[in-house]
Formats: C-alpha cells, sequence, structure tokens
C-alpha cells in the first residue's frame, strides 16, 4: 500500500483538487482507494459529497480514540459513491486536536500506525494536508511515502514551498530516522503569462525535487468541483485531467524504483495500461513493470 500526502503552508494552491484527480484516475483503474481529509476545512470531504458533520464517524473519532484498532479503523471510513473510492471524512472538530493530543507519546505517528492496521485493503492513500504544521499535518507527512508539494506558478505560492522544505529539513533534523520523499508539482500554469513562465523557470533553477510536468490552468477543475465530481471522472480527456494522468504514472515508476514490494499488482498495471494505449514507456519504467510482474507470478528476477 502506497501512502501519498499533498501538502502545502500555502492555501490555493490545488492541493484538494490533486488529491481528488489522482484519486478519479485510480477509481477509474479500479483500484483500492482511500482518501484521508485532515483539513478541519473539510474541503475534500465536499468534493465528494459529504457536509462536513454528515458521516457518523471522521477522522477526529480515530485521534481522539486511546488506542486505534482495525474495527475502528474500518468504522471510520465512508464509502463515496464511486465504487472503490472510500474517504475518511474530517470535522471542524479537527481544528482542536492539538489541545486534544497535547502530552500524549507518539502523536505524531497516531496515523502511520493507523494505516498499517489496514495495508492489505487499499492500494493507494492520498491525504489532503491542512496548510498548518501541527499534529495533522506531521501524521500525514509522517505516514506518507511520498508527499505532493502543489505549487502555483505564480511568485507569492513559492514562499509555501521554501516553507514546505524548510519544515521537511527541521523534522528531519528533530527525527535523523525520517526521510521525506517530496515532489514539488507545479500547479495552475498558463504558458501565455509572463509570470507562470518565469515563476516555473525559477523552480527549474532552484529544486533538485520538481516534476518535470505541470498542471495547466483549465476551467474544467472549477466545473468538476461545482458537480462535486473528480475531474478524470467527468472528464478524462482534458488537459487537466490528462496532466493528473501524467504525474499518477510517475509516481508509480517512481514507487516501484524505492520499493516495489508497497506497489500492489494491479496499481503497477496502471503503466502497462498506458503503454498499450500509446503512451511509451522509459526503458527503466518496463524493466521496473517486468520486475514487479515476475514477482507477482512468483518467478525470480
Amino acid at each position: 500500500m502506497l501512502v501519498w500526502a499533498v501538502a502545502s503552508q500555502k492555501g490555493g494552491v490545488g492541493k484538494t483538487t490533486t488529491v481528488a484527480s489522482l484519486a478519479g484516475w485510480l477509481q477509474k483503474e479500479h483500484l483500492r482507494v482511500l482518501v484521508i481529509d485532515t483539513d478541519p476545512h473539510a474541503s475534500l470531504t465536499s468534493y465528494l459529497g459529504f457536509d462536513d458533520d454528515a458521516p457518523e464517524y471522521n477522522l477526529f473519532d480515530l485521534y481522539a480514540a486511546p488506542e486505534v484498532t482495525r474495527e475502528l479503523f474500518l468504522k471510520t471510513v465512508t464509502r463515496t459513491r464511486h465504487q472503490g473510492l472510500d474517504i475518511l471524512p474530517s470535522s471542524m472538530t479537527l481544528a482542536t486536536i492539538d489541545r486534544q493530543l497535547s502530552g500524549r507519546q507518539g502523536v505524531g505517528r497516531i496515523l502511520s500506525e493507523a494505516l498499517g492496521k489496514v495495508r492489505d485493503c487499499y492500494d493507494v492513500v492520498l491525504i489532503d494536508c491542512p496548510p498548518v504544521l501541527g499534529a495533522l499535518m506531521v501524521n500525514a507527512l509522517v505516514a506518507s511515502t511520498v508527499i505532493l508539494v502543489p505549487t502555483q506558478t505564480e511568485f507569492l505560492a513559492l514562499k509555501g514551498l521554501q516553507g514546505m522544505v524548510r519544515t521537511f529539513d527541521i523534522m528531519t533534523h528533530a527525527d535523523p530516522s525520517i526521510n521525506f520523499d517530496y515532489l514539488i508539482v507545479p500547479t495552475m500554469f498558463d504558458k501565455r503569462t509572463r509570470a507562470s513562465n518565469q515563476s516555473l523557470e525559477f523552480m527549474r533553477e532552484h529544486y533538485q525535487k520538481l516534476w518535470n510536468g505541470c498542471i495547466p490552468i483549465d476551467t474544467r477543475f472549477r466545473e468538476s468541483s461545482s458537480r462535486r465530481l473528480p475531474l478524470p471522472l467527468m472528464d478524462p480527456a482534458c488537459r487537466g485531467s490528462q496532466a493528473y494522468r501524467e504525474l499518477l504514472c510517475d509516481l508509480v515508476s517512481h514507487e516501484l524504483s524505492n520499493d516495489k514490494s508497497n506497489v500492489t499488482p494491479a496499481l503497477a498495471a496502471v503503466l502497462a495500461d498506458d503503454s498499450d494505449d500509446g503512451i511509451a514507456l522509459t526503458h527503466h519504467s518496463e524493466e521496473l513493470v517486468s520486475s514487479a510482474v515476475k514477482n507477482m507470478m512468483g518467478g525470480k528476477v
């Protein structure tokens, strides 16, 4: 099971859109997907068709429990109207979680340990993080295999990016056993504007862990959120959807190269599916997929 956290210390850069779009593509591939809304504003919960107080259980119940069991975790999960796509919804009560957890031992690893109890239930878990460094963000970052940092291609957003990179450094210094694997994802790119092009060039010059693609401006994102429907499920052919499809394939390839034991056979097949659709895999990706399939079939690599 893979865990992808989507985090930024600036609002409005596309965190929720990124979670919803990646989840939409994974659901279209008939994969088992869980999205976790850790932001008290509950934007992702609303995006997927729930009011923040509608589900009987939410993420607060998991954090408030003295011990998280598999049964409790699964009780807090709510099914969406899209088969295979579940949500662990948010609630306004999460805004009090730092105070609620004050003095509790291992507070930063609650979510990581909880997810370990349901590794067999999902192919991918996606976590939408709040824009504030606190217990909720720390739990999401520690639990993740890869952290995505959406960054709008405009200069004010670069401050949020700097803050996130500094957060990674601070947390690693505090606990050297933590090794954050993160990827900066340029969002809301408008190739017609000088500001977007200059911001993207700045990121390319100053950040090594930058995705080589970008998420373009697309009015269909706004329509999909108003319809409470992830864009790949509403319009898979539009440019915004296709950009997130490319990001998904790059993430799967990256995870295979890191630790293929975390990648389920169904998820590894996403790359093979794209190859069949005429999207050429690199030689490196072909080897990774081949190796993963051999392992699935019990053959020696």
